[in-house]
């Protein structure tokens, strides 16, 4: 299932991009999204997290997306870093299973062809592999979060 943040990017990426619209579905959870009527699908999205403490919560999501997204975010932290992007749309995981651990994590040493990640797409798993030598400074997507083709996955200090 998906969080209230991660619906609430569908939306504006969708809103950002003028696209038609999106359907999701993933373990028994469905999600419709109209690209014709923006602000009728965005207007009851933040009505359900009225109580203040959501409502702060919902304000910091939608600045991100409005500061340029994380593509223009990414650069700052890890600045003059190689940035490894997604090559596919799909779902982003740090493990081959809910179990292993994690290919990465901030700080590791990594070498050209070296495991990253896992997109799955369509029910494939599309193992996603260091392009550079060296040392990971920042990891974008949270595990089992939605990508974008493009989208920055890791910041890699190159050696």
């Amino acid at each position: 299932m998906l969080s209230f943040e991660q619906i609430k990017e569908l939306i504006d990426l969708i809103a950002e991009r003028r696209l038609q619209g999106l359907e999701l579905e993933r373990a028994g959870f469905r999600l419709k999204i109209d690209g014709q009527a923006p602000p009728v699908v965005a207007a009851p999205v933040p009505a359900p997290a009225v109580p203040a403490a959501p409502a702060a919560a919902a304000a910091v999501p939608a600045a991100a997306p409005a500061a340029g997204a994380p593509a223009a975010a990414a650069p700052s932290p890890a600045e003059g870093a190689h940035i490894v992007t997604s090559p596919i749309v799909g779902t982003f995981y740090r493990a081959s299973s809910p179990n292993a651990d994690p290919f990465v994590s901030v700080g590791s040493r990594v070498r050209k062809g070296q495991v990253l990640c896992i997109i799955e797409a369509m029910k494939l798993m599309n193992e996603i592999e260091s392009d550079v030598d060296g040392e990971v400074v920042e990891i974008y997507p949270q595990n089992a979060q939605a990508v974008e083709f493009g989208e920055p996955l890791f910041a890699i200090r190159t050696d």
